[in-house]
């Protein structure tokens, strides 16, 4: 299984959980209604989407002809482990049965943030809603989304504005986002700061493929606002002027939206045999154990929400020459190499300064004696629980 960054953060939440010493639940929402999981029903859950094994349909799902396979798989098996299942009506009716004395409800997605659930846990009045913002760029760089993606978003923060209890954000620029965006909506729940964590990567024996050496690499979905078009610029340009070749480029993400002139360009720079390979879809074994063998890590994004990728690179003790971004600076200080303009000569001086450093030893984090240390999840969740617990 592949994780986005935001599914890592949702994956951790529901890892931590499962190992705290008190009742938790589930709210998920399915084509047919909610269902409510127990403990039991969490841990089925995560065994299973782990495994991405959930058996056979029932009819309920095979009559829900729009769904995919795998959803209907999964909502079906679902079902079976539920405590409660209701319809979009009767939600409300639902969450008061289950919680009579009140609950916290926690939201860590960016989805299911409707009226609806909101008022459910609202109306018990012993009850706290709770939501993680990741990072409000939908808004503030609506020509990087898909379309209607944008009025989506914005639909959901003004509900999280009008209804939710408290925020959690990933970083202090993500708050400063929000508040500015929520005061223009009317009203700014409370709010902290908790950096999201990483698991420091162990690199598993895994069959990894085969890439010249040396290699630097890209790690993120192939999307406008990660600028893969400044890399091929500087590969093409760097192949064509006759000095030293360039090392090889690996393209680690799944194709997005919005960006086929970067498509084109990846497919043309196959045929015209330049030194870059394009991996979609490899799982997190294999997407660690090239990156554990990279010379260096690029990151040249017009923006980020938080920086996942980049504390694993560090992590990992690979150097990265990443944009010059404010979230950058408050995540990971002064480890990366900052590439303060985003042009081709630029980022290519960068990348053969350290190329030059690492030929004398001297370009690995882990050789470094001011290691980098990495941001940790059990540092947020105390602060969670401390704010909220």
């Amino acid at each position: 299984m592949v994780h986005t960054g935001v599914d890592r953060v949702e994956w951790a939440y529901l890892e931590w959980c499962l190992s705290l010493d008190r009742p938790v639940f589930a709210l998920v929402r399915t084509a047919l209604g909610y269902l409510l999981l127990d403990r039991r029903g969490m841990a089925f859950f995560h065994e299973h989407l782990r495994a991405a094994s959930w058996g056979k349909p029932d009819l309920l799902s095979r009559l829900a002809l729009k769904l995919s396979p795998a959803r209907k798989a999964g909502e079906s098996a679902l079902r079976k482990q539920a405590i409660a299942r209701s319809t979009r009506s009767r939600l409300q009716t639902m969450i008061a049965r289950a919680f009579p004395n009140g609950a916290l409800y926690l939201n860590t997605g960016h989805s299911n943030l409707s009226r609806r659930v909101f008022k459910a846990f609202r109306a018990n009045k012993s009850s706290k809603s709770v939501v993680l913002i990741h990072d409000m760029i939908p808004l503030d760089w609506p020509d990087f989304q898909r379309p209607g993606t944008v009025e989506q978003f914005e639909k959901r923060m003004r509900t999280v504005s009008e209804f939710a209890d408290a925020l959690i954000c990933n970083s202090q620029q993500t708050l400063d986002d929000t508040t500015r965006h929520m005061q223009r909506f009317g009203r700014v729940p409370a709010g902290i700061v908790a950096h999201l964590g990483i698991d420091v990567p162990s690199v598993e024996e895994a069959d990894l493929p085969l890439v010249p050496a040396p290699y630097v690499m890209v790690v993120g979905t192939i999307e406008p606002r990660k600028n893969h078009a400044l890399l091929l610029d500087v590969w093409e340009q760097w192949a064509n002027d006759g000095d030293t070749p360039p090392p090889h480029l690996v393209i680690c993400g799944n194709r997005g939206w919005n960006n086929e002139a970067v498509f084109a360009r990846l497919d043309a720079a196959k045929t015209a045999g330049l030194p870059i390979s394009e991996f979609n879809g490899l799982g997190d074994a294999e997407m660690m154990g090239l990156l554990k063998g990279a010379k260096a890590a690029l990151f040249p994004s017009f923006v980020e929400g938080f920086g996942l990728p980049q504390a694993e690179a560090l992590a990992l003790g690979v150097p990265i020459i990443c944009s010059d971004l404010g979230i950058y600076r408050e995540i990971l200080g002064d480890f990366p190499v900052y590439a303060e303009k985003p042009n081709a000569y630029v980022w290519r001086t960068e990348i053969e300064k350290l190329l030059q450093k690492d030929s004398i030893g001297l370009g690995r984090v882990d050789e470094d004696p001011a290691l980098f240390t990495p941001p940790r999840w059990d540092r947020h969740f105390n602060l969670v629980l401390k704010h909220f617990g």
